[in-house]
């Protein structure tokens, strides 16, 4: 799958707020930043940050990229899952509880969460939530988070 683009054109402050709002903790990462561009793409559009995709739109709703997670640090909505789980993660696979080892307790079903390593603490998937951070920890069987963008994606291939 390729990703063809469309138009690319600068965002307004009101459609940027807005943008902040739907994605919650990851708000964060449009901050004070001057260049904020919309790329209109298929099959997904992406929110550039100064040239860099930071967000993706899948299915009208925002998600942070792992190129954003990588490049600012974000300390909040973490699940960390087990060395034996990378494999899968990096297939896009979705994450199921057992291969869950922590999880913050202020995840909330239906919440973007970014999935990383227990080694390292990097990156490797952003999805959403399925059930709450108490219970991906606690359940030993199960799908938890449904991924949406991995390492190794078309997404995080994807260069302008």
């Amino acid at each position: 799958m390729s990703i063809k683009v469309k138009k690319r054109n600068f965002l307004k402050k009101k459609k940027i707020k807005e943008i902040k709002a739907e994605l919650g903790d990851y708000g964060d990462l449009l901050q004070n930043k001057k260049n904020v561009e919309i790329l209109e793409a298929e099959p997904n559009s992406f929110i550039l940050v100064d040239g860099e995709p930071y967000i993706i739109i899948i299915e009208d709703k925002p998600f942070p990229t792992l190129k954003a997670a990588l490049a600012n640090q974000i300390d909040s909505k973490k699940v960390t899952v087990d060395m034996g789980a990378i494999r899968f993660v990096s297939n896009g696979a979705d994450i199921m509880s057992p291969g869950i080892v922590a999880a913050d307790d202020e995840i909330e079903e239906g919440d973007i969460v970014l999935i990383v390593d227990e080694t390292h603490g990097k990156p490797l998937a952003i999805g959403v939530s399925l059930i709450t951070g108490e219970e991906m920890v606690e359940n030993d069987s199960g799908k938890a988070v449904e991924t949406k963008h991995y390492v190794g994606d078309d997404i995080w291939n994807f260069e302008l």
